[in-house]
């Protein structure tokens, strides 16, 4: 497994923010489009059915006090397991033609994200709503990588450009 941007990346699925919680909540990307899934369901959309899928509430990491931060992330991942507490909540809003739509997913980044992963993660999510970039790329990278860990910052940020470019 690996995070990438706010992305996690398996060898077979890929998420918006981290992968099934202890309830099982969590957001899947398909090449046919996104699977939100919580504890009272699930429900699906196609990319042809959104207009847009935006991220918010995204927790951000800085450089100052990014240490004390990972460290204070930790420990509260740590205590928040203890009690049954889950990670941070962030909201996929969804644009349909039915209206707007809000979804739960989990921040899967102890600390934050960085705020370059967190715009070029936003781009490619546009892009697999407009059909200009596909989320098979994802899998194909986490079936050959995905074992190996998370990448750092630098090759994590040419990945989500790339993969931004990549056709659908």
């Amino acid at each position: 497994m690996a995070m990438v941007g706010l992305f996690w990346v398996t060898a077979d699925d890929v998420y918006v923010g981290s992968p099934p919680t202890a309830v099982g909540g969590c957001v899947r990307l398909t090449s046919d489009g996104l699977e939100a899934v919580d504890p009272d369901g699930s429900r699906a959309w196609t990319w042809a059915e959104l207009r847009s899928a935006v991220v918010e509430d995204v927790p951000t990491a800085g450089t100052p006090g990014r240490v004390s931060r990972l460290l204070g992330s930790m420990v509260s991942a740590a205590v928040g397991a203890f009690l049954g507490e889950g990670p941070p909540e962030m909201r996929l809003r969804l644009e349909t033609d039915a209206g707007q739509q809000e979804v739960t997913a989990y921040a899967a980044a102890a600390g934050g994200y960085e705020a370059r992963e967190v715009a070029l993660s936003q781009d490619l999510l546009a892009r697999f709503v407009t059909g200009t970039a596909d989320p098979r790329a994802l899998g194909v990278w986490g079936r050959e990588h995905a074992a190996e860990g998370t990448p750092r910052p630098a090759v994590r940020e040419t990945l989500l450009e790339a993969w931004a470019r990549a056709r659908a």
